[in-house]
């Protein structure tokens, strides 16, 4: 879901630069040194995840991992998904430069936003609800970035087809990006708790 350099206004790249810079200063703020593996471990999996794309007029439909990453590190995935774009734009010219702050924002505002609704479920007794809450996690984080790219692009004179085609594409992904989110979650759960611990959910596996 890169949107390409040259395609955007000049108010919406100003728009999307300045709420990344926000949300990256509160993720910096909150990231302890006890994070800073899990950061850079689901930057480099959001890095590498999102490098296999299918181009889609002016974007492209790929696995995002927002909600993963909205488990884990909270408003921390501001910084790691800044990081990992900043790398694609540089090294194989995913997205761009002046994309940069509208493409990171997109990815990691979802998974912020989904991070502080369905913390609590993920928390549940009822392996059922934990399972829902974390598919759901994934289904919408993709689902809420899909949205705001779309709506990026539909503010730009002519591509209101491409926004169109980029939610269509996306629909399978979503279902893909819930159950990944859910089986890396209970992995997670299981095998290595404190990863999860760390991102302020604490799992229950009883």
């Amino acid at each position: 879901m890169h949107i390409a350099e040259g395609v955007l206004p000049w108010p919406i790249l100003v728009a999307g630069g300045a709420l990344t810079a926000l949300g990256t200063a509160v993720g910096l703020r909150r990231v302890d040194y006890d994070k800073i593996m899990s950061v850079a471990m689901l930057s480099a999996a959001f890095f590498v995840g999102s490098l296999v794309h299918v181009p889609v007029m002016g974007s492209s439909a790929h696995l995002v991992l927002g909600g993963l990453l909205g488990i884990v590190l909270g408003w921390a995935a501001f910084p790691a998904i800044l990081v990992a774009l900043l790398l694609q734009a540089v090294l194989f010219q995913f997205g761009g430069l002046t994309t940069l702050g509208v493409n990171t924002f997109n990815m990691a505002a979802p998974a912020v936003l989904c991070h502080y609704i369905f913390r609590p479920l993920l928390e549940s007794r009822s392996p059922k609800q934990r399972n829902i809450a974390a598919f759901a996690f994934g289904f919408l984080a993709l689902l809420f970035s899909a949205l705001l790219t779309a709506g990026s692009l539909a503010l730009t004179e002519g591509f209101l087809v491409a926004a169109v085609a980029l939610l269509a594409s996306h629909v399978a992904v979503m279902v893909i990006e819930g159950f990944v989110t859910m089986f890396a979650f209970g992995f997670l759960a299981r095998v290595k708790p404190e990863v999860l611990e760390a991102g302020g959910v604490r799992p229950q596996t009883s």
